[in-house]
């Protein structure tokens, strides 16, 4: 079967909410690409922190060292912690899901506290906890993600994107929307009428929409609030009455491949709804 379209580029975010790495290669776990929000920064209860909150988030940033995270800010002196499977563990809720994650300790929470101001703890996922998507949204199948906001994979078209950015004032960068996986060779806004990807030994579906929040709205080189777009100009195009929200890319499951590399340059093959 010919190729549809081509993996243009892969994106992993280790810290959730932090910067991210584009990587020419990244292997498939059952939760998505391997490390991807794998840590996250909650307050002093254990409720998540995102850039909605705390826009200096998008500052961080955040690199796998082997087995440890290294964390950097403008100013300070990087952090490295290691990913202890032996730290006491605690209870952490992001959205609706409560999970069972390891704390960072003491040292990452002043780390913490220097870099942005606020009481906060870093976590890590616990390698022993289940966090499942939505089965409204995934059906019979079994999907696991991290500390993604729902699903394991975000799917976005290079096409969609430069439609977008042609109705804005100015354009914005593909930073501003976060993907895991972006696809070149599309007609604009094509996914919407995609029903699964092929690339290489790995199957993916999309099932659902990703509804966009003030996240896009937020300078990620500033860590500052940059106006209202591109929300205004997506209410304006893409505004979905039943998730009450204006959407761009969509979020993808796994039926097939974990453990199979992803490569940037692969052929993508895509079947319609």
């Amino acid at each position: 079967m010919n190729a549809d379209a081509t993996l243009a580029s892969l994106h992993v975010y280790p810290l959730k909410s932090a910067r991210g790495i584009q990587l020419p290669a990244a292997r498939l776990t059952a939760t998505g690409l391997e490390h991807d929000r794998e840590w996250m920064i909650t307050d002093p209860a254990g409720r998540f922190l995102t850039q909605r909150e705390q826009p200096r988030l998008a500052l961080l940033g955040a690199r796998l060292d082997g087995m440890a995270l290294e964390l950097s800010m403008p100013g300070l002196a990087p952090l490295r912690v290691a990913a202890d499977a032996a730290a006491p563990r605690r209870q952490v809720r992001i959205w609706k899901d409560e999970c069972t994650a390891v704390d960072a300790g003491g040292a990452a929470s002043a780390w913490l506290r220097a870099a942005l101001g606020i009481d906060a703890r870093l976590v890590r996922f616990d390698p022993g906890f289940e966090r499942h998507s939505d089965p409204d949204w995934t059906g019979d199948v079994r999907s696991l993600n991290q500390f993604s906001d729902g699903f394991p994979i975000l799917v976005v078209s290079r096409a969609s994107l430069a439609a977008l950015n042609a109705a804005l004032p100015r354009p914005l960068p593909l930073n501003r929307f976060r993907p895991n996986l972006v696809l070149a060779g599309l007609a604009p806004w094509a996914e919407d009428r995609i029903a699964e990807l092929a690339i290489g030994a790995v199957r993916l579906r999309l099932v659902k929409p990703c509804a966009r929040c003030r996240i896009t709205t937020i300078d990620q080189q500033s860590g500052a609030p940059d106006g209202e777009e591109p929300l205004r100009t997506l209410k304006a195009q893409r505004y979905d009455p039943a998730l009450r929200g204006v959407t761009f890319g969509w979020n993808a499951i796994i039926l097939e491949g974990v453990g199979a590399p992803l490569e940037v340059g692969q052929p993508v093959v895509a079947r319609p709804r």
